[in-house]
C-alpha cells in the first residue's frame, strides 16, 4: 500500500457550489445533533437557576437557549434573530440574572442599576418582570428587580431606584424620563452598567424610541456587554446595532438562518379567503356559526372602530368576545389578558394600530403641547402599548386577519402569537381586492413564487360558496344595524366601564383580589339584547358539503388538529339526556316520617310506581 504524503497530499478537484452546499448542511446538521444532547449543566448554567427551572417543568433548552447562553455567558455582545414563541425570553434572561448575582468574594456597591432590559412596550415589560421575579424567588437569590413606566410618579419613580435595584426593566422613554428628571445620573451609570439588553429590536425603532436611545448611549460604558434580540431583520435593527453595540457576535440559527421559510413556524397552516370588504363580516360569521375554526380565536383589525364594529355584530349572533386595544387602561388591558389565556372566552378582537393615523397622532400629540383645550378631543392613546409583539397570548389556535397588516413584517409578528413554542395552529386572512398589493408582498416575503407553483399562504377550502350565500340575509341585515352612532356610544361605554375597574376600584382590588375575577370584559356592549332565532344556524340554511361530523373531525384534521374537542363532547352527552319529551314522570316524590303516615291515613301510596299497561 502506498504512503500518502502528509506533507503534499494530492489535490482533489474542486468541489461544485451544489457539493459544497451539501457538505455544509450536513455538517451544520452534525452540529446540530450535539448541540441538542447538552443540558443546562452542560451550558455553564448556575444550578440555582436550573434548579427553578426544574421547579417550572423546563428540563431541556430550545435551540437559541443552546447556542446564545454560552456566548453571553462568556461576556460577547450578542445580536440573536429567531421567531416568536422559540424561548427568546430565558435564552438572554437565564444567562443575565446569573452575571448579576451576589458573590461572596466581590461585594459591589452600585449608585446605578447594574442591568438594564428594555422594552417596545408597557405589557412585555411586566412580562418580562414577572418572570425574572419568579425565578429569583426560585432560586432565593438576594436580587432586587424593578420596573419602571412612562406615567408613574415622580415619587415612585425615586422610590423604586432607591437602593439601587440591581435589573431594571423598562422602556426607552421611562429611562430617558429619569434622566431628565435627574433620577438617573449618567456617571452613575457609566460606573455601575453592566450588562444592557434590547428586546424586539425591530420595534424599538418603529415605536419612535430612536431619540430615547441616543439620549441614553453617551452613559453606556465601553467594558458594558450588550444584547440584541429581533424576530425580524431590517435597517433598522442594523441602525441600532451601530448605535449600541460594539462588534457584536451575530448569532445565526439553523432557524433563522433561512428568514423567509422559517420566519413563520412550520407547524402553523396559512390560509386566505378572497373577498370584498363589505363581505367581510359575512365570511367571519361562516367561519364561527359553520365551526371551520378551532378555539382559541384571535382576530386582528386596524382601527379601533372595526374592532368595536366586530364586536357588536358578533353580539347579535349571540358570540361572545372581548375588546383589545391602546385606548383602554394599563390594569384592563393586563386583566383582559389574563382571562383570555385562562379560557373565560374564546375570542378576542386586538386592534393592531401600529401603523394608522391614530397611533401616529398621539406620539405627535405627546411632543407638541397645544394650548387650548378642545371638547370631544379624542382619548389619548397608549402609544407604549403593542398588541401585535410582546403579549404573551396562551393557547391560541387560530388567527383571523380581519384587516390586512399594512407591511409583510407586520403579518408575520401577527401569526406569531400562534404556534408558540413549536405547537399547531392556523391563521386565515381575509383579502379584500384593495388589500391584494400587500398580500402579493407578503407572499414573496415569505418566499411563494408563482413559476414553481408553491403555495405556502393556501386557499381555505372548507368554506364554500353554497354555506356563504346561505348567511347572507342574516348577516347584512345585521350589519346594517352596526351603525356609526352605535360603533361611537359602545366605545365610549366600554371606555367608561374600563376607567372605572381600573382606577377607581384598584384599592378595593389590592385588599380583595378574588373579587377581580368578577369583572367580565366579554360584557354585551349593544342596547337591543340579541335575537334568540340569530344564535344558532338551522339546517334548512346549511350547506351539506360544509355540515361537519361530530365534534368538527374534518375541522381539526384541515386545521392541523386531530384531538378531540371535551367541550364539544360534554355538550353532545348533555343534548342527549336533556330530552324535554323524556323529562316528564308519574311518579310521586318519595317521603319519609310524618308526610307518608298522613299518606296512608289519607289512602295514597307515595311509594307505588306507575305501570305501563300492555296493549291486549
Amino acid at each position: 500500500m502506498a504512503k500518502m504524503d502528509k506533507r503534499n497530499p494530492p489535490q482533489d478537484p474542486k468541489p461544485t457550489p451544489e457539493e459544497e452546499n451539501k457538505r455544509i448542511e450536513r455538517n451544520g446538521k452534525e452540529d446540530e445533533e450535539e448541540e441538542e444532547e447538552k443540558t443546562f449543566e452542560e451550558l455553564g448554567l448556575d444550578h440555582r437557576l436550573i434548579r427553578a427551572l426544574l421547579k417550572k417543568g423546563v428540563d431541556k433548552p430550545f435551540p437559541i437557549q443552546r447556542v446564545a447562553i454560552p456566548l453571553i455567558l462568556q461576556g460577547k455582545d450578542v445580536v440573536a434573530q429567531a421567531r416568536t414563541g422559540t424561548g427568546k425570553t430565558f435564552a438572554y434572561l437565564l444567562p443575565l440574572l446569573q452575571k448579576l448575582f451576589p458573590t461572596d468574594s466581590v461585594s459591589k456597591s452600585r449608585l446605578a442599576p447594574g442591568g438594564f432590559i428594555l422594552v417596545p412596550s408597557r405589557e412585555l415589560c411586566q412580562q418580562v418582570y414577572k418572570e425574572a421575579v419568579s425565578l429569583v424567588e426560585l432560586c432565593r437569590v438576594q436580587l432586587k428587580i424593578v420596573q419602571l413606566t412612562s406615567g408613574m410618579p415622580v415619587s415612585d419613580l425615586l422610590a423604586a431606584l432607591a437602593g439601587p435595584p440591581d435589573l431594571l426593566v423598562t422602556t426607552p422613554k421611562c429611562i430617558r424620563d429619569c434622566l431628565s428628571a435627574g433620577l438617573l445620573q449618567p456617571a452613575s451609570i457609566g460606573e455601575s452598567l453592566e450588562i444592557l439588553f434590547l428586546d424586539e429590536a425591530d420595534l424599538l425603532l418603529q415605536f419612535g424610541f430612536g431619540d430615547d436611545l441616543k439620549a441614553l448611549t453617551p452613559s453606556i460604558p465601553r467594558r458594558c456587554q450588550c444584547l440584541l434580540m429581533s424576530a425580524t431583520s431590517s435597517p433598522d435593527v442594523d441602525q441600532l446595532k451601530k448605535l449600541i453595540l460594539h462588534n457584536p457576535f451575530i448569532l445565526t440559527l439553523s432557524e433563522a438562518e433561512d428568514v423567509k421559510d422559517e420566519v413563520i413556524s412550520k407547524s402553523v397552516q396559512q390560509f386566505w379567503i378572497s373577498c370584498n370588504t363589505s363581505d367581510k363580516l359575512l365570511y367571519v360569521l361562516a367561519l364561527i356559526k359553520l365551526e371551520l375554526v378551532l378555539k382559541k380565536v384571535l382576530f386582528f383589525t386596524n382601527t379601533i372602530d372595526a374592532g368595536f364594529k366586530l364586536k357588536l355584530f358578533f353580539e347579535k349572533f349571540g358570540i361572545r368576545s372581548a375588546i383589545l386595544n391602546a385606548e383602554l387602561p394599563q390594569n384592563s388591558r393586563l386583566h383582559i389578558l389574563e382571562e383570555f389565556n385562562v379560557g373565560l372566552f374564546d375570542y378576542l378582537i386586538a386592534t393592531d394600530d401600529s401603523q394608522t393615523k391614530e397611533k401616529e397622532q398621539a406620539v405627535r400629540d405627546k411632543d407638541v403641547h397645544s394650548r387650548k383645550s378642545r371638547k370631544g378631543a379624542k382619548t389619548k392613546i397608549d402609544s407604549e402599548f403593542g398588541v401585535v409583539r410582546g403579549i404573551d397570548f396562551k393557547n391560541v389556535h387560530t388567527v383571523i386577519n380581519f384587516d390586512m397588516p399594512s407591511s409583510a413584517s407586520g403579518y408575520v409578528h401577527r401569526i406569531g402569537r400562534t404556534g408558540r413554542a413549536y405547537s399547531a395552529g392556523a391563521s386565515v386572512s381575509l383579502v379584500s381586492p384593495d388589500e391584494m398589493e400587500i398580500f402579493k408582498e407578503i407572499k414573496s416575503f415569505l418566499g411563494e413564487e408563482e413559476d414553481n407553483g408553491t403555495n405556502i399562504i393556501m386557499p381555505f377550502s372548507l368554506l364554500t360558496k353554497d354555506a356563504v350565500e346561505s348567511l347572507r340575509y342574516r348577516a347584512e341585515d345585521v350589519a346594517r344595524s352596526v351603525t356609526r352612532i352605535a360603533v361611537r356610544e359602545s366605545r365610549a361605554k366600554d371606555l367608561r366601564n374600563e376607567i372605572l375597574n381600573s382606577e377607581k376600584l384598584k384599592a378595593h382590588f389590592e385588599v380583595n383580589p378574588r373579587d377581580l375575577d368578577l369583572l367580565k370584559h366579554d360584557k354585551v356592549l349593544s342596547k337591543d339584547p340579541p335575537a334568540p332565532h340569530l344564535r344558532d344556524v338551522p339546517d334548512y340554511l346549511l350547506d351539506q358539503k360544509n355540515v361537519m361530523p361530530a365534534n368538527g373531525q374534518a375541522t381539526r384534521a384541515a386545521m392541523g388538529d386531530n384531538k378531540s374537542g371535551r367541550r364539544q363532547g360534554a355538550k353532545k352527552r348533555y343534548r342527549k339526556s336533556r330530552d324535554p319529551l323524556k323529562s316528564f314522570s308519574s311518579e310521586a316524590p318519595k317521603r319519609v316520617g310524618k308526610d307518608k303516615k298522613k299518606g296512608e291515613e289519607n289512602g295514597l301510596d307515595f311509594t307505588r310506581k306507575a305501570k305501563k299497561q300492555k296493549p291486549v
